[in-house]
């Protein structure tokens, strides 16, 4: 899979905010407004694009403890008694079609489906979008710190049974450990589970339809793809909603006191 690299997106946000002070001397319209509103929030999820390639490229792929950790990991969920990913992972192999099923629904949608998302929110739900922008990007900001303590995935202990599906069906995002897209010890928290939980939660909570429950599937997915495809441990995705759940909260008590702080003088 092909990444927009950082310099790209900053390019893109530049462009993006040039758009912006140009359109912003024209004359108030709606058409005028959408346009300029559009391409302020275009540059500055660009800019936190281009914060999260910077850090996903740093030389952190290193072993140190990574192992070790997923080892006591593997240890607190058996006392905890939470689900086993390696009976899920060998549910899953026992059919060849949902085992590559699995594989490319971890590989392909996590990141269609949060732009998906993010643009739905902003066309037809304007007012809730701020916040679900902003839980988006100290969820990612808060996932990106806690990554450098480093926490190797389940298919890197195959003594324990596990089996890196990927490697085995294809369409891997990885390649070998100091390649590929993503960092490979960064298991804990799940930013797979973290954009999913966002996804639902976001959609259930911004929509007034009486369907708009079904997409809280797109979460129970995911945690069935990252657990199942030895990615992720069932406390990686845990950690990760946990985290959105701060997220929003900090928004409720921050955010949004500004915003109607900044409505109260513009009134005045």
């Amino acid at each position: 899979m092909r990444w927009v690299t950082w310099d790209q997106a900053i390019i893109a946000a530049i462009v993006s905010a040039v758009i912006a002070l140009v359109v912003s001397r024209a004359p108030s319209t709606p058409r005028r407004d959408f346009v300029l509103a559009l391409c302020k929030e275009f540059s500055l999820i660009a800019v936190l694009y281009t914060m999260w390639r910077l850090a996903m490229v740093l030389p952190l792929d290193q072993p140190v403890g990574a192992l070790g950790r997923a080892r006591d990991i593997n240890r607190w969920q058996q006392n905890f008694h939470l689900p086993s990913e390696l009976s899920l992972q060998h549910f899953v192999m026992r059919y060849d079609w949902l085992a590559r099923s699995t594989n490319f629904f971890y590989a392909v949608v996590h990141v269609p489906a949060t732009i998906a998302f993010l643009v739905w929110l902003f066309v037809r739900h304007r007012d809730s979008f701020p916040r679900w922008r902003n839980a988006l990007a100290m969820l990612t900001a808060a996932c990106l710190v806690i990554r450098y303590v480093r926490v190797a995935p389940p298919r890197f202990l195959p003594e324990l049974g596990y089996v890196d599906l990927a490697t085995r069906y294809g369409l891997s995002v990885y390649g070998p450990v100091g390649t590929g897209v993503s960092d490979q010890f960064a298991a804990m928290p799940s930013i797979h589970v973290g954009w999913a939980a966002l996804v639902s939660f976001g959609i259930i909570g911004a929509s007034t339809s009486k369907w708009r429950w079904l997409f809280v599937t797109h979460f129970v997915f995911t945690m069935f793809a990252v657990s199942a495809t030895g990615n992720h441990w069932w406390l990686d995705g845990i950690a990760a909603v946990a985290l959105l759940g701060i997220a929003l909260s900090l928004d409720t008590r921050i955010f949004q006191r500004f915003r109607r702080r900044g409505s109260m003088m513009n009134a005045g």
